[in-house]
């Protein structure tokens, strides 16, 4: 009898955990981090909070006035924090949601900071980064918890209950413009984020935009000399060409229209690389 009872334990000690959900391998995440450009700087007009598809989502990074920080929603803009605007990020999303195979969801978890150098996401140089930096971008980091990269790591880990982190998309390099050392920083902090988050470079490539170029008469448009040597130190990266997106007023930013074309590239590239 004791052996029987011993046996009917261990039976019930070896039988699948119920309850605790597989993630779900069509549910496709992108990691979103970068300055102003990403985070969205002009302001999101009708069409871009219409029509969003049903199976595009985000992660909140902060708390929303109607969701709170870690909760997924439908991705109608804005998608980095309450007051910010129309990030590459959106029109990244949708056109992916439109694009891939039915029963495909995409998500996009984003943690960005405007006028912040690639130091803030290094997480050995982000704290003396940030002790040294205007009061602006102090502020900004402490809606992220006083750390952006930690907050990035904690969300995306999250996020990988549920689905399956695809790829990075990066849009930085106006407070580092012309710094030749710019792509090796890049790749210390894609590779803290690969081996934080247990993924493989040849699995999560990294898709980095352009910032404004000459043709838009941008302000750091030198800057995408050095991000063109990008693939060379990281295998695994793409460059997004900006050439025609449009750019506001200033120069350094896309306005909207110009945001959307740009959203549109990300994806290019990443359904090219998935073989869409």
């Amino acid at each position: 009898m004791k052996k029987i009872a011993f046996i009917a334990m261990a039976a019930m000690l070896l039988a699948p955990v119920k309850g605790f959900a597989e993630p779900d391998p069509n549910f496709h995440i992108y990691i979103c981090i970068g300055q102003s450009n990403m985070e969205g700087n002009p302001r999101p007009e009708q069409i871009d909070k219409e029509g969003v598809p049903e199976n595009f989502v985000t992660m909140n990074a902060v708390d929303f006035p109607d969701s709170k920080m870690g909760e997924w929603r439908k991705a109608v803009p804005p998608l980095a924090r309450p007051n910010t605007g129309l990030t590459p990020a959106d029109w990244f999303g949708r056109t992916m949601a439109q694009n891939m195979p039915e029963g495909t969801k995409i998500g996009v978890v984003m943690v960005a900071v405007a006028g912040c150098k690639i130091e803030l996401f290094d997480k050995t140089q982000a704290q003396e980064y940030i002790s040294t930096s205007a009061d602006w971008l102090k502020n900004i980091c402490k809606e992220y918890g006083g750390d952006p990269y930690g907050r990035l790591i904690e969300l995306c880990k999250k996020a990988q209950q549920d689905g399956v982190i695809k790829g990075i998309l990066l849009h930085q390099g106006e407070s580092n413009s012309g710094e030749e050392e710019w792509p090796n920083k890049v790749k210390k902090v894609y590779e803290d984020i690969l081996a934080d988050l247990g993924l493989e470079a040849a699995n999560v490539p990294l898709l980095s935009g352009e910032v404004v170029p000459a043709d838009q008469r941008g302000v750091c448009a030198g800057h995408n000399e050095v991000m063109a040597k990008l693939p060379s130190v990281i295998p695994t990266s793409m460059v997004v060409p900006a050439y025609g997106c449009a750019a506001g007023f200033d120069h350094l930013h896309f306005n909207a229209k110009g945001s959307r074309e740009f959203g549109r590239r990300y994806a290019a590239r990443m359904l090219g690389y998935l073989g869409y």
